[in-house]
């Protein structure tokens, strides 16, 4: 029991996982709140890239925990241009061989279905084939087919959806928002059950602040991505733990809570020095 307590899924950041002890507990549903350009999609991609090397590569330490698979989930953006993106982000090196160990979940057709968005801009296929995938899945949920992608993904797995912003401001009256919520819950109950580490996530500022906290109140943990004004200086990403169930205390009682971070080329991600805090 002990030594379960102690595995950790690392991020991979090398400047971050000591902070953790290692990286997250395995089973953690992670949000990564952030500002635009403040860091969380450059957190997830530099968490892509240096876990796909990690697998490629092995890892030392007996309380580490490699995921055995790692899914993306997308609803807005193709494959080709999320890897796109990261290849034109950081040198080619790490990115090398990205797609090669991520299993894509591409939910866009059903998200931009429902919209009137024409198919010629994000399907494929003949107009037939189009019209007729377009009926069959007319009366379709995302949240339904959300669920099912996660189905998919084996026990020990890695999953990032991207985004919670795609999906979450159509869903914020009545029945709706209280089904969102309830899936989320069940995500993390699921991710629990399976061992699986989940990480979601959310531009801050699009929704209502208590939906915000909501969304949070379903999670593990909320990592926090915002920009600060430095005086003269120019503006600085900072990230910080607004929660982290079961991790919380330790990062409180090292003063390990609040973080300057940067975004170079050569290492993505990275925790720049640490904030006390105050």
């Amino acid at each position: 029991m002990h030594d379960a307590l102690l595995l950790r899924v690392p991020t991979g950041i090398a400047s971050l996982d000591p902070v953790l002890e290692g990286g997250v507990p395995p089973g953690s549903a992670v949000l990564l709140l952030g500002e635009p350009g403040a860091g969380n999609v450059e957190f997830v991609q530099t968490l892509l890239m240096r876990l796909s090397l990690l697998k490629r590569n092995g890892v030392d330490g007996k309380h580490l925990l490699l995921p055995e698979n790692i899914s993306y989930v997308t609803f807005t953006r193709m494959q080709e241009d999320i890897l796109k993106e990261i290849a034109l982000s950081f040198n080619p090196a790490p990115t090398a061989h990205l797609g090669e160990g991520i299993v894509f979940h591409d939910l866009s057709e059903l998200y931009f279905d429902a919209s009137i968005v024409p198919p010629d801009w994000y399907g494929e296929g003949s107009i037939m084939e189009r019209l007729q995938k377009k009926q069959r899945k007319e009366n379709g949920d995302i949240l339904a087919e959300l669920a099912r992608a996660i189905d998919q993904c084996p026990a020990n797995s890695l999953i990032v959806l991207d985004s919670l912003t795609d999906i979450a401001p159509p869903l914020t009256e009545g029945k709706r928002w209280h089904a969102f919520i309830a899936f989320l819950r069940g995500l993390q109950r699921a991710a629990k059950r399976r061992n699986n580490t989940i990480y979601l996530l959310l531009t801050s500022g699009i929704l209502d602040r208590s939906r915000e906290l909501e969304i949070a109140d379903c999670v593990d943990a909320t990592i926090l991505f915002r920009w600060e004004d430095n005086g003269a200086q120019r503006r600085q990403r900072v990230m910080y733990f607004e929660k982290f169930r079961g991790v919380m205390p330790r990062l409180e009682a090292k003063n390990l809570v609040r973080f300057a971070v940067s975004i170079s080329a050569t290492e993505g991600f990275e925790v720049r020095n640490i904030r006390m805090v105050a």
